[in-house]
């Protein structure tokens, strides 16, 4: 269940955090008072959308933390669903960070940094939360579909079976198009191909070929200057003159020896003439490197002419000598694609025409597990809206075909709702008020949740026009739910307020220049003023206030 939530300095938030119970965790406040906010931030912890713009202060850290205990049971579906490794579920909670640092939002799930798909997917496992006004929704029968197929895990792994079928099949039906050239069009194409290919091919070209003519243009183009530099260096350190490194270096050395005369134990005398090896060694390799220096105006042309083409190949097929021979490699196999076009296509009509055949019977399949899952839901979802104050209820499921098979299979589903004896059952958006619509979506997610076993359920506002004894009859919905999971429910309703296990006030305050949103948990008699609240709005008399406890009592 959900533990704890904390969130720093998102919209009128600049640090709360609340603990919640197992149960029934009631929230109330003033319009405005910022429980779409709180609301909102359990949202982004899950995955939701978070972006500067809901900072209370852009200059710092945004920050919302919700800390989950582990049961057995949603542990194991973690693991086996390979949601998340073992070494991220080695404790008994589960800890989903979200940050915004800069521009950068941060994911975490026990400490370790996560992608966003899977904190969305752990988060699925362990809460699901009903929006407001989503009830709305209901009105677009796409929606319907949705949440039948929700409740049956056979049909999603059906559906799935489905969707990647139809995937593939779009791939062979795309595949097949790029084939379906005219003789002249496919014939030009080849020639253009061919083109290419030969240009590349005849080439020869070799990995790093570049590089070494760029350093050979490079000492052959400048060879005149080379020698002159090295005829400098070599007069220099040579021993041809007398003024040359070499020739006082060896007069030196012989001098120095004379020392052995006196000083038998001083290493002066071998310092010295290892230098003089050392640069005798030295003038000799600058000597052959003068002898490799050549300038032959032919054969710089020919490296001239040759990078020319290397590097026209590669502004053509790639940044590389290497990418041009991948980029050869490929036109190979496009060109051999063409050539074999007509085969191509047969084969890849053969593998359409099966893939399609087990499409069909997937999405047929797919069909039979939809109305058999529509059966126990429609009546599971009719017995909980006849305890909603519905003198005559008749919902059911109707089911229409497409003509194609898409993504989601082929088949239409639409809800269907009658609330007077006597009426014909109609589609949602024609019949639904909105006071309807939210029971019906409570009833709906009471039963889906049921069977998807989801430990925490959240309702932000389920009971949008509803008032007097259909408000009880939901409250008492909400107590049976909360008997088997945890809920949080965001209400204005007193009769749905007095049913919490726990209670918590939003409210909305003023201090200096900023407003400031915070909640506190009621203890019994902070639940009586609420409630009194929500009778009686401003002015509570003592009336009320009894009306309040008989109705907590």
């Amino acid at each position: 269940m959900l533990v704890s939530l904390r969130i720093e300095n998102i919209a009128l938030i600049d640090r709360l955090e609340v603990s919640f119970e197992e149960g029934l965790n009631v929230l109330t406040g003033e319009t405005g008072a910022g429980k779409s906010v709180v609301i909102g931030a359990i949202g982004i912890a899950l995955g939701g959308r978070f972006d500067r713009t809901l900072l209370r202060d852009e200059t710092k850290d945004g920050l919302i933390e919700v800390l989950f205990t582990l049961e057995p049971g949603i542990r194991k579906r973690l693991l086996e669903g390979e949601i998340l490794p073992e070494d991220l579920l080695s404790e008994e909670e589960l800890v989903i960070t979200r940050k915004l640092t800069k521009n950068r939002v941060v994911n975490r799930i026990n400490g370790e940094t996560v992608p966003l798909a899977q904190l969305k997917e752990t988060a699925e496992v362990l809460i699901n939360l009903h929006a407001q006004h989503e009830q709305t929704t209901l009105l677009k029968p796409a929606k319907h579909l949705e949440l039948l197929d929700a409740g049956s895990e056979k049909v999603l792994a059906k559906k799935q079976e489905v969707r990647e079928l139809y995937r593939q099949s779009k791939e062979l039906e795309n595949r097949l198009s790029g084939l379906n050239l005219d003789p002249a069009e496919r014939a030009k194409q080849m020639d253009f191909l061919q083109f290419q290919l030969q240009e590349i091919r005849d080439a020869k070209v070799i990995p790093g070929e570049d590089a070494e003519l760029e350093q050979e243009f490079r000492k052959m183009s400048h060879a005149e200057e080379l020698l002159s530099i090295c005829q400098e260096v070599l007069q220099l350190t040579g021993d041809e003159t007398s003024t040359g490194c070499g020739s006082l270096i060896s007069r030196a050395a012989k001098r120095i020896r004379d020392m052995g005369r006196y000083e038998e134990e001083s290493q002066l005398p071998d310092q010295l003439s290892e230098v003089e090896s050392l640069l005798t060694d030295f003038n000799q390799s600058l000597s052959d490197y003068m002898q490799e220096i050549s300038y032959e105006p032919e054969e710089l042309d020919r490296i001239s002419k040759r990078l020319d083409l290397l590097n026209g190949l590669k502004a053509k097929y790639g940044r590389t000598l290497e990418a041009v021979l991948e980029t050869g490699n490929a036109l190979e196999e496009e060109l051999h694609t063409l050539e074999q076009a007509e085969e191509e296509q047969n084969r890849i009509r053969e593998e359409l025409e099966q893939v399609r055949a087990e499409l069909a019977g997937a999405a047929e399949e797919l069909t039979k597990l939809r109305k058999e899952a529509a059966e126990p839901l429609v009546k599971q979802v009719s017995d909980t809206l006849e305890g909603m104050n519905f003198s005559h209820v008749e919902f059911r499921a109707e089911f229409g075909t497409r003509e194609e098979i898409l993504s989601d299979g082929q088949d239409d589903v639409v809800f269907l709702l009658s609330t007077n004896l006597g009426e014909e059952a109609k589609p949602l958006h024609k019949v639904a008020s909105g006071g309807e619509l939210s029971r019906v979506m409570l009833a709906l997610k009471a039963t889906l949740s049921d069977a998807s076993d989801t430990p925490t359920l959240v309702f932000d506002e389920i009971d949008v026009g509803i008032s007097g004894i259909t408000a009880q009859k939901i409250g008492d919905l909400l107590k049976k739910l909360a008997r088997t999971r945890q809920l949080l429910v965001i209400t204005h309703l007193p009769q749905i307020a007095a049913m919490g296990d726990a209670a918590y006030r939003i409210d909305k305050s003023v201090s200096g220049e900023k407003t400031y949103t915070t909640i506190t948990e009621l203890d019994e008699e902070g639940r009586v003023q609420e409630l009194a609240r929500l009778l009686g709005g401003d002015k509570i008399t003592d009336a009320i206030l009894q009306s309040a406890r008989e109705l907590l009592a």
